[in-house]
């Protein structure tokens, strides 16, 4: 089994920074792809950002300039570092890693549980 443990969240004045992290253990041969997601109320759960193993990454276009996306592979460890908040960033943001349990076995995508963050005066 695998579980992604994401600590990092809370309640954050307009303007503020918070750094999230997601840590992924258990069964791991290998991790691909890392990424966050996030989803407000009423609304459907969307990509913020995803790094490759390698360290390739991709911002979409609302929080580019203002999140950074980065990882520690020695450590299965994802982050997000979010600066500038809006309240429009306000979610709750769910770490997912794309990894192998085995070498040639295949791969599967798990989720964390989510972590608050909420930005407001």
């Amino acid at each position: 089994q695998v579980q992604l443990v994401e600590s990092g969240g809370g309640l954050v004045q307009p303007g503020g920074s918070l750094r999230l992290s997601c840590a992924a253990s258990g069964t791991i041969f290998s991790i691909n792809n890392m990424g966050w997601y996030r989803q407000s109320p009423g609304k459907q759960r969307e990509l913020v950002a995803f790094i490759n193993s390698g360290g390739g990454t991709n911002h979409v276009g609302s929080v580019k300039s203002r999140f950074t996306i980065s990882r520690d592979n020695a450590k299965n460890t994802v982050y997000l570092q979010m600066n500038s908040l809006k309240p429009e960033d306000t979610a709750v943001y769910y770490c997912n890693a794309d990894l192998r349990n085995t070498e040639r076995g295949p791969v599967y995508r798990y989720w964390g549980q989510g972590t608050q963050v909420t930005v407001s005066s």
